[in-house]
């Protein structure tokens, strides 16, 4: 089983940004989750769900950054199919 990404595979993410992801951007964002959360009054967007491989991944990025919403973190969160969701991150500590 693989546990780490591939640059042609499908894999889920995390990706925290600060601000605000507005509705008409949601068909951009395409199949990912959006969830908006608050820090000390300023809002966090985290978008999680699956991408296709990793270029689609790293344009989502860029469109976030054209955007000009400022990236928090990315979370490799697995390769669909996995029977197990893990509890460990990309460098193999318990979360």
């Amino acid at each position: 089983m693989n546990h780490f990404p591939t640059l042609t595979q499908p894999a889920a993410y995390r990706i925290r940004i600060l601000g605000r992801v507005h509705d008409h951007w949601s068909d951009f964002m395409g199949d990912l989750q959006i969830n908006m959360t608050f820090h000390n009054k300023t809002p966090v967007t985290e978008l999680v769900g699956a991408v296709p491989d990793q270029p689609a991944l790293f344009g989502l990025l860029c469109h976030l950054r054209d955007l000009g919403l400022p990236l928090i973190s990315v979370e490799f969160l697995g390769n669909p199919g996995q029977n197990k969701q893990s509890n460990k991150n990309i460098f193999g500590h318990e979360e």
